[in-house]
């Protein structure tokens, strides 16, 4: 056997070690316990119970040493996942060209260690400091009970979420200088939710926009068609304008309203053309669920429910739609919210503005409405479901298939298998007042030759009907509170869904006020009055 060459014996498992037991070694323990890598070949006691203030110093100070010297795999041999971390940290510094990396730790709070990185960006002859705040957590390993840094993509950098990496080359896009419908400029800094939107105009229409691309250090997420984070410009390119349909007063007041709830989402469009007024979300994830959510709407969806039913002519505004206690529909039982008085000579308008469960459970089995009646309504009329929307960046557009069993029932009240987004319902309260169906967008598509989806629309007298059932739950029913203090001509419908794995169901609301509709969704809990309400209510008082 070759000089410097071990042969380790450990419970019946051959492995060789070359050279000494420094980091560059093989480590033992790890390869076969897991855990991340070691800096010791001698078997040590196994402890237990969160590490203590020394092992989280010890093992932060080591971490962050390699991690200075673009050391990759010794700083991932302090973590509990050293592949993963290993990966990244490489790419750091092959791919990122992140240089002359100086780790400053702040004080610990228990296991949890903040930190600041500062570093030079630098490639093609071109360089910039970088400097960013971030934190990581140190926990006890499963198998080894060594103390390890527990991995998470942000231990790199705060923004970086899971199979993110970080690049720096020559954009893939020309920047743009997104502008609103007044002309002035859109960006991340005066509106913090509208980043990703802006990140995925600038991937769909940085070339068609005009401008050139310059060198920057990137966010690449995982994903086909998932555009770049930029984080850092080391050459600026030449902007490209882009005019998009936002309305700045808009965004501006659906900004600050998402604030106050957390997992918050909406979207403000203009009936009269389809043009996109304003987009906000209030999330950790920076996934656009204003325009990309798929969830149940809950009693909002008794907005397309109402539209078949007098389509269909089951019944009418003023027509019956009993409401009782309860309501049963293929062995399963429905019933509404607590404290809802049963009302057996309801009509529809008063069912709808009270948000009955039952009534609307009961008349679903009305001839001739069939398991894909509500389906067909959905599309024919509010071109929903098709999967043809070209909104100028990803979108869903609603889903409403046709079932039966329970799921049929369910459906009529915005659960079951039906799933829209805030976009799709703000879609639907603007088709519900003009009687017109038109399709969202934020990007005009005479920019690039998209062409928008159609749909029939519902006959006038429907609309009508439709528009003065949400005036009435505006100003006397679950939507008053909301839309309190509002002027003009207003209207609206609340609802409340129920999400498996979560214990509160989620608050929708969809209204409108003049030439402007909104709907906001949010994780909050509560009827839809409570949190998604006031959002919608703050949009629409701007008028956009």
């Amino acid at each position: 056997m070759a000089k410097g060459v071990k042969v380790a014996v450990i419970g019946g498992v051959f492995a060789v070690m070359v050279g000494g037991a420094g980091y560059g070694a093989f480590n033992i323990v790890s390869a076969l316990t897991g855990d991340g890598g070691g800096t010791s070949g001698v078997a040590a006691e196994k402890k237990s119970g969160p590490p203590g203030e020394d092992e989280v110093e010890e093992t932060t100070a080591e971490f962050f040493a390699a991690w200075e010297k673009g050391e990759a795999a010794r700083a991932a041999s302090y973590t509990n996942n050293d592949a993963a971390a290993e990966q990244l940290l490489s790419a750091f510094g092959d791919d990122a060209h992140i240089k002359d990396v100086k780790i400053t730790p702040g004080r610990a709070s228990g296991t949890t260690v903040p930190y600041t990185v500062k570093a030079k960006v630098a490639y093609d002859g071109k360089s910039k400091p970088l400097s960013y705040r971030s934190e990581l957590k140190v926990v006890r390993g499963l198998t080894t009970g060594r103390a390890l840094v527990d991995w998470q993509p942000a231990v790199v950098h705060p923004e970086l979420k899971k199979d993110d990496t970080l690049v720096t080359e020559k954009s893939a896009n020309p920047p743009i200088e997104a502008v609103g419908r007044d002309g002035t400029e859109l960006t991340k800094e005066k509106y913090p939710s509208l980043g990703p939107v802006l990140d995925a105009l600038r991937a769909k229409y940085g070339k068609e926009a005009g401008g050139t691309p310059g060198v920057e250090l990137v966010i690449r997420h995982a994903g086909e068609g998932a555009p770049d984070t930029p984080l850092l410009t080391l050459a600026k390119g030449k902007p490209g304008k882009l005019f998009t349909t936002i309305s700045p007063s808009a965004q501006a007041a659906a900004e600050t309203a998402v604030k106050k709830f957390a997992q918050s989402s909406v979207v403000a469009v203009k009936p009269s053309s389809g043009e996109v007024l304003a987009v906000a979300n209030n999330r950790t994830d920076g996934f656009n669920a204003a325009f990309e959510a798929q969830a149940a709407p809950g009693s909002t969806m008794k907005i397309i429910t109402a539209a078949m039913l007098i389509d269909n002519g089951v019944t009418s505004m003023n027509g019956p739609a009993p409401c009782p206690d309860t309501a049963v529909w293929q062995s399963q039982t429905f019933k509404n919210l607590t404290g809802m008085k049963a009302d057996e000579d309801a009509t529809l308008a008063n069912s709808f503005m009270r948000s009955c469960n039952t009534a609307f459970i009961k008349l679903i089995d009305e001839k001739p409405l069939t398991d894909a009646s509500l389906t067909e309504e959905a599309e024919r009329r509010f071109g929903l479901g098709q999967d043809n929307w070209k909104t100028g960046i990803v979108s869903f557009d609603g889903s409403v298939p046709a079932v039966d069993g329970p799921d049929r029932a369910a459906g009529a009240i915005g659960q079951g298998q039906v799933q829209m987004s805030p976009l799709n319902m703000a879609s639907v309260t603007a088709t519900a007042i003009t009687g017109s169906f038109r399709q969202p967008y934020l990007v005009s598509p005479e920019l690039d030759g998209r062409q928008l989806a159609q749909a029939e629309g519902l006959r006038a007298n429907t609309a009508a009907q439709l528009k003065q059932m949400m005036r009435l739950t505006a100003t006397q029913g679950t939507a008053a509170a909301a839309m309190r203090g509002l002027g003009g001509d207003i209207g609206a419908k609340t609802g409340s869904a129920e999400v498996d794995g979560n214990a509160k169901s989620n608050s929708w609301f969809t209204g409108f006020r003049g030439d402007v509709a909104a709907a906001a969704m949010t994780e909050e809990g509560g009827h839809g009055g409570d949190a998604a309400g006031p959002i919608v209510a703050a949009v629409l008082r701007t008028g956009g």
